[in-house]
């Protein structure tokens, strides 16, 4: 999104959230699923790095802009230093944390540059708080708050395989809270009678709520829910796997070897 130009241009607080949630998707990728990815471009043996979040859902690591001041409002400087210094999970927290500070002061400086009035400002941020913070994607409190709304699930001690859990949806058997994508045009369509259970749950990588008509899959170990995109697992390949470990687990598995 533009915030300079001569031009003035009018913009909606839906435009602002569509850019916010944009920019928010990739650095949430950067931070998950594309984490070993991130992790090397945060050298600290390089000068200050930031990370920035693009509209079009992609992220990258760079160096602050030059000019003086800035066209949209700034990261947090020198994110790569702390690298080596800390546990891996808690600079990846620590990331995340400045990640929804540097969202919300680019969401606002373009509340501020299209003159937003206060009910298009509220609009805004009723629009953002209703998405969980990078913060609680990145640190699993979004699966805690879950669990929390759901204490009657009778999910959370179901030790079945990912594959018959996603078998299970095709034959009318959804289970509760399954967010879901879908990544090609032969899928099946999602059973109708989904309860309200599932507008609970959250991707545990992109923190968006479930969607009908979307594949998903669920992490034997952790028993976290995915969107197949945001974990790059098509119907095809689920079909195939025996037992399906997502990114933070498989992680954690090789940081303790």
């Amino acid at each position: 999104m533009d915030g300079g130009g001569a031009a003035r241009v009018t913009r909606t607080p839906e435009d602002v959230f569509r850019d916010f949630r944009g920019r928010r998707a990739g650095m949430i990728k950067a931070l998950t699923t594309e984490v070993e990815k991130f992790y090397q471009q945060c050298d600290p043996e390089k000068e200050n790095l930031s990370l920035y979040g693009f509209p079009n859902e992609t992220w990258e690591v760079n160096l602050p802009a030059e000019e003086v001041p800035p066209e949209l409002p700034e990261p947090a400087l020198g994110i790569n230093f702390a690298r080596d210094g800390m546990a891996e999970k808690d600079w990846l927290a620590l990331v995340a944390v400045h990640s929804d500070s540097w969202l919300l002061a680019v969401a606002f400086y373009f509340s501020a540059r299209f003159g937003f009035d206060k009910e298009s400002r509220r609009r805004l941020f009723n629009m953002i708080n209703n998405l969980p913070t990078i913060y609680e994607v990145v640190t699993g409190t979004v699966k805690k708050q879950s669990k929390e709304k759901n204490p009657n699930s009778s999910s959370k001690s179901n030790k079945s395989s990912s594959k018959k859990r996603y078998m299970e949806a095709e034959s009318g058997k959804s289970p509760p809270s399954m967010p879901s994508y879908k990544e090609e045009e032969d899928l099946r369509e999602s059973p109708e009678d989904y309860n309200d259970e599932h507008d609970n749950t959250l991707c545990g990588a992109c923190g968006e709520s479930y969607g009908k008509d979307e594949f998903w899959i669920c992490c034997d170990l952790c028993e976290q829910w995915f969107h197949g995109k945001c974990v790059r697992i098509t119907p095809a390949r689920a079909e195939h796997i025996k037992q399906y470990k997502c990114p933070s687990c498989s992680n954690t598995k090789r940081a303790k070897v």
